[in-house]
Parts: C-alpha cells; sequence; structure tokens
C-alpha cells in the first residue's frame, strides 16, 4: 500500500507517475537520465539525479501538468534576489549566522549571474529547467518558493563541496526561507518582477517611441492637412499637430508606467509572513530588506503600510496593470490612425507610405499591408485581456480569500506578460513603421481646398445656417466652397481669403466656433 501513497511512492511508482506527466518527462530528459532519492516533510520523493531541486518541487511537477508554462523568469530572478535580501536582512537583524547568510548570498548571486546570460533566441533559458513548475499551481505560489528554497540551498551545497540534497550547509526551510512564508515572498517578488521590468524595460522603450513620434511631429508640423471626425471631412489640422498629439499620449504612458511601478515596489508585503501578523520574522524585517532591494536596484521600494491589506489583497497589481491597459488602449489609437492615414495606395487615404516589411498577400501579387500596426494592435488585445485575468485574481471570493490571495500565479504571470509585450511592440513599431514613414505630401494636403468643411470658418460672418446650405450646395454643384462662395458673391473675395486660410484654421484663435 505505501507503494501507491502519494506521500511515499516506490520507485517504480515514481517513474509511473513520471510517464503519466509530460511535465516531468520533460524535466526529466533535460536533466538526465537517473534518479535520487529525497525527502520532505511528506516523505520520499525521487527526482531527477542532477536537478538543483528537491521533493517539495518533483511533487508540484507530478500534481500541475496543466498549461507547462512555467513561472517566468523574471519572477524567479525576482524571488532568488528577494532570497539574498531576506538573508542579509536577518544576518543584520541577528536571526541568522553569517555564515549561514553568506551561503545563501552566494548561491542567489551565482544564479542570479547564470540566468543574465543571454539564452539562445526564443529559447528558454537552460539553468530555468530547474524551475519547472507549472504557473497554475497552489494559488499562494507555495511550491515555486519551496523550487526556489530548494535551488538555492542546494547550490550552497555545491559551493561548500556536500552532495545535492544534502541541506548542508543550508537547510530550504530553516535558513533559506527564514522569516519570511511564501505568502509574503511571492507576491513580494511578483511586485519587485512588475517593477523593476517596467523601470527597466518599459519606460526606455516608450521613451524611445515618444521620441520617434516627436520626431515626425517637428519634421511635418507646417504639412496642413484635413482633420477628420467620424472617419468624415473636418477642418484643417497640421500633420505636426496630429503626430504632437500621439507622442502626447505616449509621454503620458511613461508617467503611467512610473505610476505602475511605483504601485508595485510601494507596498511590499515581505514581513508578514503567514497572515500579515509577522509571525517568525523580526518586527525590522520588512523594512530591512525593502531598503536591501533599493541598494540592489536603484528602485524604490518600500514595505507596506498595512500587511494584512497586501497579502489579502492583489489591489497593487490591479492598478498598476491598470496603468498598464492604458498604455495598451494608447497604442492602438495610434497604430490604427497611422495604418488608416497609409491606406491605399490608390483607393485610400495614403496620406503616409508604411514601410513594407513583407509580401501582404499570398494570393494578390505586389500587395502590402500594415502588419506592424496589426501586431501592436494584438498586443493591445492581450494586454487587455491580461488584465481581466489579473482583476479576476484579485476579486474577492475568487483570489482575495480572507488573510490571502490565492489566484496569484497567474497573476504575477500575467503581468510580466504585459510588460513584456508593450516594450516589445513599442520598440518594433519605432525600427520597423515609425522611423521609416514617408510623407505623400500631394495627397495629404491635396484635400484641404476640397473639404466642405471649410465653410467652418464662414460661419461667424454669415451665420450656421447660411454656411450649412453653401456646404451641401456645394456638394451638389461639384465646387469648393471658396468657388461656391465667390460664385454667388457671399463674402468679399479679400475676407474670403482670410477666412479660407486652412494654416491659420490650424491655430489658436483660428477663425470659427470650435465645435466638435
Amino acid at each position: 500500500m505505501a507503494a501507491k501513497s502519494p506521500a511515499r511512492p516506490s520507485k517504480s511508482a515514481s517513474k509511473k507517475q513520471s510517464r503519466k506527466s509530460s511535465a516531468s518527462a520533460a524535466v526529466n530528459s533535460s536533466v538526465g537520465i537517473g534518479q535520487r532519492c529525497e525527502t520532505d516533510s511528506m516523505g520520499e520523493m525521487f527526482v531527477p539525479a542532477d536537478a538543483l531541486f528537491g521533493a517539495t518541487t518533483q511533487r508540484a511537477v507530478l500534481n500541475f501538468p496543466v498549461s507547462f508554462r512555467p513561472v517566468p523568469q523574471a519572477q524567479i530572478e525576482a524571488h532568488i534576489l528577494l532570497k539574498k535580501c531576506c538573508a542579509e536582512a536577518n544576518a543584520d537583524l541577528g536571526g541568522l549566522a553569517n555564515d549561514k547568510a553568506a551561503a545563501i548570498a552566494a548561491a542567489c548571486d551565482q544564479l542570479l549571474s547564470e540566468l543574465a546570460t543571454p539564452a539562445p533566441e526564443g529559447e528558454r533559458h537552460p539553468l530555468m529547467r530547474h524551475f519547472p513548475i507549472d504557473v497554475f499551481q497552489t494559488g499562494s505560489g507555495t511550491s515555486t518558493n519551496m523550487n526556489v528554497n530548494e535551488v538555492v540551498a542546494n547550490v550552497a551545497s555545491q559551493r561548500a563541496g556536500k552532495a545535492i540534497g544534502s541541506k548542508d550547509p543550508v537547510h530550504p526551510n530553516d535558513h533559506v526561507n527564514y522569516g519570511q512564508s511564501s505568502n509574503d515572498t511571492f507576491p513580494s517578488s511578483m511586485q519587485i518582477a512588475g517593477a523593476l521590468r517596467i523601470s527597466q524595460r518599459l519606460v526606455p522603450a516608450l521613451e524611445r517611441l515618444a521620441q520617434s513620434l516627436e520626431a515626425r511631429a517637428k519634421q511635418w508640423d507646417k504639412v496642413v492637412k484635413i482633420g477628420r471626425t467620424h472617419l468624415m471631412d473636418a477642418t484643417p489640422i497640421r500633420l505636426g499637430q496630429e503626430f504632437g498629439g500621439y507622442a502626447a499620449a505616449v509621454r503620458l504612458g511613461i508617467a503611467r508606467a512610473k505610476a505602475a511601478s511605483a504601485a508595485l515596489a510601494g507596498n511590499m508585503p515581505i514581513g508578514g509572513t503567514a497572515v500579515g501578523t509577522g509571525i517568525n520574522a523580526h518586527p525590522k524585517f520588512g523594512r530591512t530588506v525593502c531598503a536591501r532591494l533599493t541598494k540592489a536596484t536603484g528602485v524604490k521600494f518600500a514595505e507596506a503600510k498595512n500587511h494584512f491589506e497586501a497579502q489579502a489583497t492583489r489591489d497593487c497589481v490591479v492598478e498598476a496593470h491598470g496603468h498598464l491597459k492604458t498604455i495598451a488602449v494608447s497604442l492602438t489609437k495610434i497604430a490604427n490612425d497611422i495604418r488608416w492615414l497609409g491606406s491605399g495606395p490608390r483607393c485610400g487615404l495614403f496620406e503616409l507610405s508604411l514601410p513594407a516589411t513583407q509580401p501582404g498577400s499570398s494570393i494578390m501579387p505586389g500587395k502590402v499591408n500594415p502588419v506592424i500596426c496589426e501586431s501592436v494592435m494584438m498586443v493591445a488585445c492581450q494586454v487587455v485581456g491580461n488584465d481581466a485575468a489579473i482583476t479576476m485574481g484579485g476579486l474577492g471570493g475568487v483570489g482575495s480569500l480572507l488573510e490571502l490571495n490565492v489566484a496569484m500565479p497567474v497573476i504575477g504571470e500575467r503581468l510580466v506578460e504585459s510588460v513584456d509585450l508593450l516594450a516589445n511592440a513599442s520598440v518594433m513599431f519605432c525600427e520597423r513603421c515609425l522611423d521609416g514613414l514617408v510623407l505623400n505630401e500631394a495627397e495629404a494636403t491635396g484635400t484641404v481646398e476640397k473639404s466642405l468643411m471649410m465653410c467652418t470658418s464662414l460661419a461667424p460672418v454669415i451665420g450656421y445656417d447660411a454656411a450649412a446650405k453653401v456646404a451641401k450646395e456645394a456638394f451638389k454643384s461639384g465646387e469648393t466652397v471658396r468657388q461656391y462662395v465667390l460664385r454667388h458673391k457671399l463674402v468679399e473675395p479679400k475676407q474670403l481669403e482670410k477666412l479660407l486660410n486652412a494654416t491659420a484654421m490650424t491655430k489658436p484663435g483660428g477663425k470659427g466656433p470650435g465645435g466638435g
């Protein structure tokens, strides 16, 4: 009977479980043939012989063959960094012997250094095979916290010349996890990963995007074209003003990204341990860890003012991702407008020529599509979907239950993905579309004189109703507003010249009531 028990499986039973789980099979094939016997509080468990993880990790691998998407590398790195800062803080506060803390810190530094080396393009980092647990695991992230504890402890063992799994000189629970709980470390590493990723990747990418748009706004500031509202002809606008609006949206996005990072970094759960009371942790532990995180990263981390809120909810992540969703929405506006302005080349607006990046059709020769704009807009769709997942995960009764949120792994994964998607899409948008835009000036400026909405500047002089009649009658006769007004002598020619000055209409104080 013992061989059938999940707590103490025999070697053959463990192999049978491994065959049933493709996740476990992937781990075994990646780390080599052979097994070793490990123990945890539930008993024995066979794990791949040279895996840096232990029994608790292997149980989770077998338990959660769901998506085969492991916790993102960004959060694993953040969790390792957190473990280092926790060990050092415990040593500072006298809770952990200096040699133990130093061993943990050195193991963490080694792991972080190895993870910082680039992986083959499009592939997972080879070291990440030691962090195999599925995103859809225990909702507190306990499996991943123990995974990191075990790996750090085993690296410390290796560095000390001891066997993997010996828990010497460092024990995964007693030392690596000292003064901590999964309930405060996992949400903290989620917030560290998000804050750092936003600061280091998204903000620079958005800055690059804003600069590209600002350059176009300056370059095309004197190009007067027709504005469009409801996709219908409106009053003139300068192309530079149009692009200046896009640039301003991205500048606001940068401010939102920084606010998102601050929301994550400024409410750190670490120090609350199991339920927010801080049991088994020094009263100064949380603030000491945050000080060390700040020093290590350059991002200002601060202990939560109320640990019960910080651990029982994921509101700070919901807030932060709300900013990311807004950035995504802004990008859709810019990408969509540019694909409209580039539509054609003969039967659309074609005010701009977008770079030809690839053939647009398998059946229509010579067709080129706005594929980069489409990619950006699909990214936004995914970010909005991620926002829904994060919001659902944060809901009371779904993820947030009494003293703990239990949907944290998927919340953390979706947060990291949104940051990465927005950063990558922003850089791609610049390099493969915006930087190569070409103005088709004749197309852009050629419709201004033909627009019937030029009559807007006549309204203050001849009245709204008379101006509306001009627009309707000119449309029927095929004339421009200028031609119709001159033919019917509604306004003196010199005055009309001033009223229909398209450039003047684009400046503050230009003629017209300014309605929408």
